[in-house]
């Protein structure tokens, strides 16, 4: 059986809790969710647009630090405080995705860490 690799970069923020950016268990990584706090742990500033470009870039730097890729990921969760915002999220995940298509979930949720407008987590095949 395999063993549970935590996995911590500086490329994304730290924990704010007790959990890891990602584990990584067998040839699967499981992130944590990401919210739009900077590496340094600053929450961006903005709307719906620029939270989700700054989660996409924290998700980018776990998986970096872990040797993958967003063409490694094979399930995304998304949650976002507003559904409303859906087509936004969606045409910006899909700039990230290109034609990689992961399954997908989304869904709308009555509050978030730091009130913040979303968070991602994904599953990755390594």
């Amino acid at each position: 059986m395999s063993k549970l690799e935590l996995i911590s970069t500086t490329a994304a923020p730290a924990a704010i809790g007790p959990y890891s950016q990602a584990v990584k268990f067998g040839n699967l990584l499981f992130t944590s969710g990401q919210i739009p706090l900077t590496a340094e742990g600053v929450l961006v500033e903005g709307g719906i647009e620029e939270q989700t470009h700054q989660v996409f870039r924290n998700l980018q730097g776990v998986l970096a630090g872990s040797g993958a890729a967003l063409s490694d990921v094979i399930k995304a969760t998304v949650f976002l405080k507003d559904m409303t915002q859906f087509g936004v999220v969606n045409e910006i995940y899909a700039s990230y995705f290109g034609e990689h298509k992961p399954a997908r979930s989304t869904v709308e949720v009555a509050r978030l860490p730091k009130d913040v407008l979303v968070e991602i987590e994904l599953i990755v095949a390594l």
